[in-house]
């Protein structure tokens, strides 16, 4: 889990290396369709209009009435093409009352384009990223040559090289959200004197990783998400114990846990085999949602309320998809059906934890820590009770339980 600053490129999102490269749906084409095209003829159902559907392949390609949107090779043959140039107003797309109209170039962009192939891609974060061809295998050369590319094509250049003390200041604050000491810094000019300045600065690298300062800067990106905090979140707000799952990711980000142990324990740390304590407590992102015990509140309703929160969080973090809108219908945007959601909100609605949470400190079920001092202090007062219980049955075994009777005179 620890960051091996280094960015990584896709080839999808980054502009063409030259002015005779292809033309890519995500790039150039979409941000085209969506503000001019997909209010009525896109992912919505309920807006589209004439049964036509531009923001899917086969939409587009789809014949109706003899009749085709975009036929791929052919843009005198494409139907979109014919509408966007038309003088008639009762013809042109997108009509006059819409206000959008494309711009010469946007409409030479789609001839091209057509022209080309007419080929859709999928949402840039679901396409496999490609390196273009003609790249320094060095991962740096790699790196500078596309962003050099980039920066040409905006008449920009790169920035003046970082002096040490830059270099140490920006890695000490991207590791551990502090900026360095002074004597730090001193340490780091004098070793880039005695060196060079890339073995200096790969061994502030190492340093940075291994103190406890590099977890708590990334724990608490991922808290964020995690939607952690100290109170209930809602009603009285009132404090909560959930430090431990806070101390948790902070070491688990120090001890450089792999990922997919991450994931596990934190989502179903409690059904491993004879798991841990420290496994136990990572199932703590599933207590992080807002609770409450306000008057009137209806328990169906706020344990479905906690399903939907987990199951949702859940895709958020893990998948970078929006799960929410699944709730009431399959998803317009993110390729998520109201199927797919229930069937993950059925893992969390088993979970153990009450509708109301009693606006306390410790809302059961709870599991209670000790450190290993109090865990010998306990042990000590165990034997001591022990041995005081054993002192109280003995004395009660000398005990003499005969009765007197008293002289009535």
């Amino acid at each position: 889990m620890k960051s091996n600053l280094l960015c990584i490129f896709s080839a999808s999102v980054i502009l063409p290396l030259n002015a005779s490269a292809r033309l890519e749906f995500n790039r150039d084409i979409r941000p085209i369709l969506s503000d001019n095209c997909f209010a009525c003829h896109g992912f919505d159902a309920h807006t589209r209009k004439a049964d036509l559907r531009l923001d899917t392949a086969e939409g587009a390609y789809a014949v109706v009435d003899g009749v085709q949107a975009i036929k791929p090779g052919s843009p005198e043959k494409s139907s979109i093409i014919a509408r966007i140039e038309s003088k008639d107003e009762d013809e042109i797309m997108p009509p006059p009352d819409s206000h959008k109209k494309l711009t010469p170039k946007q409409v030479e962009t789609l001839k091209q384009w057509i022209r080309e192939g007419a080929e859709y891609q999928k949402h840039w974060a679901f396409e496999k990223p490609q390196k273009p061809a003609g790249l320094p295998k060095d991962s740096a050369a790699t790196i500078d040559q596309l962003l050099n590319a980039m920066l040409e094509q905006e008449s920009l250049a790169m920035a003046a090289e970082s002096t040490p003390e830059q270099l140490i200041r920006k890695v000490t604050l991207d590791l551990t959200g502090l900026p360095p000491s002074l004597a730090e810094v001193d340490r780091f000019i004098e070793d880039c004197r005695q060196s060079t300045v890339t073995a200096a600065y790969e061994r502030v690298v190492d340093r940075l990783l291994q103190s406890p300062h590099y977890g708590e800067h990334m724990a608490r990106y991922w808290l964020d998400a995690a939607r952690y905090g100290d109170t209930h979140g809602l009603h009285l707000d009132n404090e909560r114990s959930m430090w431990p799952y806070r101390d948790w990711v902070v070491n688990a980000f120090n001890e450089n846990l792999p990922f997919d142990q991450f994931t596990v324990q934190q989502l179903a740390g409690d059904l491993l085999p004879n798991p841990t304590r420290e496994q136990l407590v990572a199932t703590g992102f599933n207590r992080c949602n807002v609770t409450t015990s306000e008057g009137g509140s209806i328990n169906e309703e706020w344990i479905y309320r906690y399903a939907v929160d987990r199951t949702d969080t859940t895709v958020s973090v893990w998948m970078a998809l929006t799960a929410g809108c699944a709730v009431c219908h399959d998803h317009k945007y993110d390729p998520l059906s109201q199927k797919e959601f229930f069937s993950l909100y059925a893992f969390f609605n088993s979970t153990a934890d009450p509708a109301m949470d009693g606006n306390i400190l410790l809302t059961q079920p709870i599991l209670r820590l000790t450190t290993p001092e109090q865990e010998k202090e306990l042990a000590q007062s165990e034997k001591q009770i022990v041995a005081k219980q054993d002192e109280i049955r003995q004395a009660i075994a000398k005990l003499d339980y005969g009765h007197t009777r008293k002289r009535v005179s």
